[in-house]
C-alpha cells in the first residue's frame, strides 16, 4: 500500500470508542475520517473532540466511502461478529474490540469473511500489547523462569455492571487472551463456577480453572463486585516467578528469584531459595497506542496481527467452554 494516510472509521462511541478515536487521530499517517454511533446525543457529545471527522449514525454510509481503508469496531459485544463480517465484506480492513464474538461459530464466520476478502482482521486483546506482558513473554520464551508450572490472575473491582455480558465475558477476555498468549496452547479442560447477585442471569463473579496439555494450569478470579481493585497476574516457573501488576505506577513487572533447589548434601531433598527481586525497565508507552499502530502497520504491510482473527477465535472458544461450565 502507498504511503498516503490511511483513512479509518471508529464505530461505537460509548465507553471505549472515543479512546480508539483519540489514538487513531493522533497517529502520523492515519486520518480519522468517520465516527459512527446510532445515538445522536452520543455523537453530539463526542463530535467537538474530533472536528475533522464526519459523524453519522448509519454504518452503511461509512462503508459506502470508497476511500475508506479500515474500520475499528467498539460497538456492544453481541454485535461484534455481525458487524465485522459486514465491514470485511465491504472490502475494509477490520479492527474489532474484544471479544471477537459471543460464540465460536460467529467468530469462525468473521475469520472466514476476512480470509475471503483478503483483509486484515485484528482483535483488540489490549494486554498482549502491554510492554510488561511483551517482556514477560520474552522471559518465558528465553526460559528465564524455567519450565512454567502455573499461572493465576485476579481482575477485580467494584466496577461497571453490564446487562449484555457477564463478568466472565467482560473481564475474562483480557486474562484468557494473555494466558493463551503466554502458554502458547489451548486448554484441554475448562471449568468455571460463578454466581449472579445483582442481576438475575448475569454472573457478577466467576472462578475459572484451565488445564493445558503440557500440564500447566491456570486459575482466574473475575468480579465486578469486589471491595478491591486488582489487575494482577502471577506466573510460577521452576526456577523463578513473576508478577504483572497493572495497578502499579512503577514496577509493574517483578521477577522473583524464588523456588526450590535440590540439596546437594542429601539425595532427594530440596531447600527453598529466596533471592533477589528484580523489576525490569518497562516502556511507559500507552498500550492502546501500541495496539492501534500495530493494526495500521499490518494494514500497510499485509502482516498478520499478533492478535489476529484466529487468536480471537481461540479466546472465544475458551470463553464459550467456560460459559457452558458456568451454566452446568
Amino acid at each position: 500500500m502507498s504511503e498516503r494516510s490511511l483513512r479509518i472509521a471508529v464505530v461505537g462511541l460509548g465507553y471505549w470508542g472515543p479512546n480508539l478515536a483519540r489514538n487513531f487521530a493522533a497517529i502520523s499517517g492515519c486520518e480519522l475520517a468517520w465516527c459512527c454511533d446510532p445515538s445522536e446525543s452520543v455523537r453530539e457529545r463526542v463530535a467537538p473532540r474530533f472536528p475533522r471527522a464526519r459523524f453519522t449514525g448509519d454504518l452503511d454510509e461509512v462503508l459506502a466511502d470508497p476511500a475508506l481503508d479500515a474500520v475499528a469496531l467498539a460497538s456492544p459485544v453481541p454485535t461484534h461478529a455481525e458487524l465485522a463480517v459486514r465491514v470485511l465484506e465491504a472490502g475494509k480492513h477490520c479492527f474489532v474490540e474484544k471479544p471477537l464474538a459471543t460464540s465460536a461459530a460467529d467468530a469462525e464466520a468473521a475469520v472466514a469473511a476476512a480470509e475471503r476478502a483478503g483483509k486484515v482482521l485484528m482483535v483488540g486483546h489490549l494486554l498482549e500489547y502491554h510492554p510488561a506482558v511483551v517482556r514477560l513473554k520474552e522471559l518465558l520464551d528465553d526460559q528465564r523462569l524455567g519450565p512454567l508450572y502455573y499461572v493465576y490472575g485476579k481482575r477485580l473491582n467494584l466496577g461497571q455492571l453490564r446487562a449484555d455480558e457477564n463478568a466472565l465475558w467482560s473481564l475474562g477476555a483480557h486474562d484468557v487472551s494473555v494466558v493463551l498468549h503466554l502458554i502458547g496452547e489451548e486448554p484441554e479442560e475448562c471449568l468455571a463456577q460463578g454466581a449472579c447477585y445483582v442481576r438475575p442471569g448475569v454472573q457478577d463473579v466467576a472462578f475459572c480453572y484451565l488445564r493445558f496439555p503440557s500440564g500447566i494450569v491456570a486459575h482466574l478470579h473475575l468480579s465486578w463486585l469486589d471491595p478491591h481493585k486488582e489487575r494482577r497476574l502471577t506466573v510460577v516457573g521452576a526456577r523463578r516467578m513473576a508478577t504483572f501488576d497493572d495497578m502499579l505506577i512503577e514496577g509493574k513487572l517483578a521477577l522473583y528469584d524464588k523456588g526450590f533447589d535440590e540439596d546437594a548434601r542429601s539425595w532427594g531433598e530440596y531447600i527453598a531459595r529466596s533471592g533477589d527481586i528484580f523489576c525490569p525497565r518497562i516502556s511507559n508507552a500507552e498500550p492502546l497506542r501500541i495496539e492501534c499502530e500495530h493494526f495500521l502497520d499490518c494494514v500497510r504491510t499485509g502482516a498478520t496481527p499478533r492478535s489476529d482473527g484466529h487468536s480471537g477465535l481461540r479466546v472465544v472458544r475458551v470463553l464459550e467452554r467456560l460459559q457452558r461450565s458456568l451454566e452446568s
